[in-house]
């Protein structure tokens, strides 16, 4: 009995040394950031049920233009932006018999093409989002469901030709979702066309460029990155990875902005606002013995929540061009997501990360925004908008740009 109750007197000391020692390795491995440049941005926004990260993410990026060149802050509008966007994603659809991919989601491009074509409105200048059918957020569900098979059935059409009555017909469908756009408006006391208005914001349209980095394209050439949401075939000039990199930082430090596209299905996006490029390889192979084999063993989703709780301390892959063109001819680099890059952070171990403005309303821990690695970014990159002054001198010229 003796014996019994001196290892529960020791079991009781020993379980708070346990906690504490559990409790301090999470509080270690959790990111504590320091800001090293944070760029002015526009307020979170919230896509929510709707695959339009491209315009929410996009906009914010021509917000933060706007907002350096003149000081002042707008809310542009992103159901504007894809009321014309649709309507014209529909019309080579159906100008390619159906060959061709109409859904929700798009590029940067999409929206610059928008506003040089048809400009630019301001929020407050058309029903806002999900407000047509009684939401107060952008939801797809319906209206996708109804505008599909619409416009499939025009460019599926057995008939010799179409009638010229499926345009006024499909406006009416995204009109009725997304509000009318407007062909004037007030704003401030003045009046606006769209066009109108998007001259008078104070940045020029042509200033900018897609940037990617790939091998089966020549270097310091353009071409259309071959991803179903590209379907305008809008090119990007091809870098190497290194100098990728280095236009995103020499905007940063420049005081530019970047709108991203890229993948966010790898293990190392978290739903919590990080992203790191996990070796898991390499942390596996790091343990010995018993621990290995353990881990050998775990199923993919419960090696992740591993590298999770290690935190900043998980071991990070290294990028390369290869494999970068590895995976993205395996299908494994796709085009996920858009977001905003607007400053850099370091954490507690010097590790290097990009500050990412979502579009998920204020999620996470970083209430919406994402610190992403730079690393990761090198590695998920798919393409991005920068405004060409932000390109270093040397790369613009190989661009001819």
């Amino acid at each position: 009995m003796k014996k019994v109750l001196l290892i529960l007197v020791a079991a009781l000391v020993a379980a708070p040394t346990f906690a504490a020692k559990k409790n301090k390795e999470e509080k270690n491995s959790k990111p504590v950031f320091t800001v090293v440049k944070q760029l002015p941005i526009t307020s979170i926004k919230n896509q929510n049920r709707s695959g339009t990260c491209w315009a929410y993410s996009t906009l914010s990026f021509f917000e933060a233009e706007i907002l350096k060149a003149t000081n002042k802050s707008y809310d542009l509008a992103e159901m504007f932006v894809c009321n014309k966007d649709y309507m014209e994603r529909a019309e080579l659809t159906v100008r390619m018999h159906g060959d061709s991919d109409f859904s929700q989601g798009g590029s940067a491009g999409d929206v610059l093409i928008i506003i040089k074509n048809h400009g630019i409105i301001p929020e407050d200048a058309m029903a806002k989002p999900g407000t047509m059918i009684g939401d107060s957020l952008a939801n797809f569900n319906e209206f996708f469901s109804v505008m599909t098979p619409y416009v499939q059935a025009v460019a599926e059409s057995k008939s010799k030709n179409i009638s010229t009555q499926w345009k006024p017909g499909l406006q009416g469908i995204l009109d009725a979702y997304l509000g009318k756009t407007p062909e004037r408006f007030t704003y401030e006391g003045k009046e606006y066309t769209p066009k109108s208005f998007a001259a008078s914001l104070g940045v020029d349209w042509n200033d900018y460029v897609s940037i990617t980095s790939y091998t089966h394209h020549p270097f310091y050439t353009s071409f259309a990155v071959e991803v179903q949401d590209n379907w305008r075939w809008d090119h990007s000039y091809n870098v190497p990875l290194d100098e990728m990199m280095r236009i995103i930082d020499n905007a940063i430090d420049n005081g530019y902005t970047i709108a991203w596209g890229g993948d966010v299905s790898d293990d190392g996006f978290t739903r919590q606002g990080l992203g790191i490029l996990y070796d898991l390889k390499s942390a596996g192979e790091n343990l010995s013995g018993s621990d290995q084999a353990k881990w050998l063993k775990l199923k993919p989703a419960e090696r992740k929540n591993l590298a999770e709780e290690l935190g900043v301390n998980a071991p990070e892959a290294k990028p390369s061009q290869e494999q970068r063109q590895k995976d993205f001819d395996n299908w494994e680099l796709t085009d996920d997501h858009g977001m905003h890059i607007y400053g850099l952070a370091k954490d507690q171990n010097g590790r290097e990360y990009y500050m990412v403005k979502n579009s998920w309303g204020e999620t996470g821990d970083y209430k919406g925004t994402w610190y992403m690695t730079k690393a990761f970014i090198a590695a998920r990159t798919m393409d991005f908008l920068v405004n060409k002054k932000a390109i270093p001198a040397d790369i613009r010229e190989k661009l001819g740009i």
